[in-house]
């Protein structure tokens, strides 16, 4: 036998149904990200990308010979620092939460 789970709400002889779902309240928030947010995350994800291109290469044409080329400046120093700097602004993306223009201050500052 199936047991039977009930949603009714036995409060003060009334019956009433949960109502599962949205709110009613939540529809009219503020969105979490902005577009400010969206144009830092696609900076970042652009430096991300510079700085991964910039860590590639230095491969040799003989596989039996060793490439110094794997130690280069570029690729020991500026491709890790540009990546950091791409994660960086990636977690300020994330993390800011830009202001809204309050409209009440300023009709009460007149």
């Amino acid at each position: 036998m199936a047991q039977v789970i009930s949603t009714k709400q036995e409060t003060s002889g009334n019956t009433s149904y949960r109502k599962y779902g949205k709110k009613e309240e939540t529809k009219n928030r503020i969105p979490l990200f902005r577009k400010p947010n969206f144009i830092m995350m696609g900076i970042g994800a652009v430096v991300l990308f510079i700085g991964y291109i910039l860590l590639s290469g230095g491969a040799s044409q003989d596989p039996n010979e060793f490439s110094e080329a794997i130690f280069d400046n570029r690729r020991l120093v500026v491709a890790p620092i540009t990546i950091l700097l791409g994660l960086i602004i990636e977690i300020v993306a994330i993390m800011w939460h830009p202001r809204l223009k309050d409209n009440n201050n300023e009709s009460t500052a007149e």
